[in-house]
């Protein structure tokens, strides 16, 4: 996602849409991507450590960008 106070012109166009689509009450929407990766490690810890570092060293342009590293149960 990006950071609070980066411009979202995706997120923008999308309020804008819900709005012609009568959809009411949304303030603001940020838009974002999901990365999913399949992971062999030791052990869970291990494999969020590693995707932790492959999202700071590539998959997230830490000046505008934060990310969050979940395990989803299989």
């Amino acid at each position: 996602m990006k950071k609070p106070g980066v411009l979202d012109p995706e997120g923008k166009a999308i309020g804008q849409a819900l709005q012609h689509l009568g959809f009411r009450g949304v303030e603001e929407v940020r838009a974002g991507k999901v990365i999913e990766l399949d992971l062999e490690a030791e052990s869970e810890a291990a494999a969020e450590a590693a995707a932790r570092e492959m999202a700071e060293k590539l998959l997230a342009n830490g000046v505008i960008e934060r990310f969050r590293v979940e395990r989803i149960a299989a």
